[in-house]
């Protein structure tokens, strides 16, 4: 009985952290979607900004934040997966990729704000490439690929060794065994990971902050060196910076970026979904 009566409590404490937990969300979605609703249409979406911001559409910086979205995704995937496909399969347990792994750890828990200085130290001024998609989008990359290794090595060790053994019997090398079989079983967990990443990128505002962003630019970018407005700065310039901008703009322009990260955020269950109902095990 006194069991029964600790399961209830315990169960019962587990529904109200999750209350605590889901309730705000949703509070700030429901504000969010109320207060900008009215503000998105078909303008806001497609034109550019005008009267300084405070009228026209919002184009260029969604524009921006998808190029460096996929930019960030171009340069931070193939390095993050080859680096965990090497930790996880090929290294040995020693002293120097003990080391890999706790410095994988300690950038992972850098503050963002700090990835936008060094990318501004390296990118824009040492190697010259100026304030550009390219220099805000390997920017991005760096700061992405602590989640995108450590996500992808522990989706490469949950595959369970007897694939690998299995694999090795039938005369297969280690690349062909890591192609055909371990990549294809623990792609769930690799996408899951890399699109963690990419969220990630997508809604910071520091990064882009020294190395891209721009505060007011009515056009659409041309090369991988020009500026580009983006979605997370542009919501900052005009809630803290911008006198007499509309609220409804405000929250419509948060809006759009909310629906942006919901959509990766769809994409990545829905794949991960798909893939482990192919999964063998």
């Amino acid at each position: 009985m006194r069991q029964r009566i600790m399961q209830r409590v315990g169960f019962a404490l587990l529904a109200l952290t999750s209350l605590i937990v889901v309730v705000p969300i949703l509070l700030v979605v429901g504000i969010i979607v109320a207060r900008g609703l009215n503000a998105v249409s078909w303008e806001f979406l497609t034109a550019m900004p005008r009267e300084g911001m405070r009228a026209g559409g919002i184009l260029p910086a969604i524009v921006g934040t998808i190029l460096l979205t996929l930019g960030t995704a171009l340069a931070a995937i193939p390095v993050g997966v080859a680096g965990a496909i090497y930790l996880s399969e090929y290294a040995s347990d020693n002293i120097f990729t003990r080391s890999i792994r706790l410095a994988i750890i300690n950038l992972a828990g850098i503050p963002s704000v700090v990835y936008g200085l060094f990318g501004l130290g390296l990118f824009v001024i040492f190697l010259r490439f100026g304030t550009s998609i390219l220099a805000g989008s390997l920017t991005l990359a760096i700061m992405t690929l602590p989640i995108i290794v450590s996500t992808t090595e522990e989706a490469l060790r949950s595959v369970p060794m007897e694939f690998r053994t299995v694999s090795a019997s039938l005369g297969g090398t280690r690349w062909q065994g890591i192609w055909k079989i371990i990549l294809p079983q623990a792609f769930p967990g690799i996408v899951t990971g890399v699109l963690l990443g990419l969220l990630r990128a997508a809604g910071e505002t520091a990064p882009i902050l020294f190395t891209v962003a721009t505060f007011f630019l009515p056009r659409l970018p041309q090369s991988v060196f020009d500026q580009t407005m983006a979605l997370p700065y542009h919501l900052f310039v005009i809630s803290t910076q911008v006198p007499g901008m509309p609220m409804e703009i405000q929250y419509g322009t948060a809006l759009v970026l909310l629906v942006l990260v919901l959509s990766l955020n769809l994409v990545a269950t829905l794949l991960r979904s798909y893939f482990r109902r192919r999964r063998q095990w």
